[in-house]
């Protein structure tokens, strides 16, 4: 029996696959080929763009951005409007004044390992790799890979001591 629940607002491409114990909320959109693990939790207004790969056991918060490829692995947590993002340099126009496309960039991801955090309205730029068990404070922009076990703040974000477990 499928525990799976999906609010009727929400929007997801019949070609996502969902874990058991997963829970979507209202006004969110997930797109073509998502892959959801087990017992997640996808809040309101939350956006992820196709291709994107969810772990199992995340929490991701309302409002958040989530664009493709990202990969958010196993007990991560995605604070309320994070925004990952997937090309550092984004235009709307090619040198040339035509409309750029898809095809005109290549898609670049943030990686979330492991048992990360990140606060609320913080702003990752791709690509970079967000470290097992590390942690990004409310408001920060990431520009930068964050090692493994440390904590990081503000614009850009820098260092400022290793996570407690």
């Amino acid at each position: 029996m499928s525990r799976i629940y999906i609010d009727k607002t929400a929007q997801v491409d019949d070609s996502v696959s969902i874990g058991d114990g997963t829970k979507i909320w209202a006004n969110t959109q997930i797109r073509e080929r998502v892959v959801i693990g087990k017992n997640v939790t996808i809040g309101r207004n939350v956006y992820v763009g196709p291709g994107v790969i969810v772990g199992d056991n995340v929490k991701i918060q309302n409002n958040a951005l989530i664009y493709e490829p990202a990969k958010i692995e196993f007990g991560c947590f995605i604070g309320p409007g994070v925004i990952l993002t997937n090309d550092k340099y984004p235009k709307a126009v090619n040198y040339d004044g035509s409309v750029r496309m898809e095809r005109d960039w290549d898609k670049a991801g943030v990686i979330v390992k492991k048992n990360a955090s990140i606060g609320a309205g913080a702003v990752c730029i791709a690509p970079l790799i967000i470290g097992e068990g590390s942690m990004v404070g409310a408001g920060s922009i990431v520009t930068k890979d964050v090692p493994e076990g440390t904590l990081v703040l503000g614009n850009p974000a820098k260092g400022q001591g290793k996570v407690r477990t």
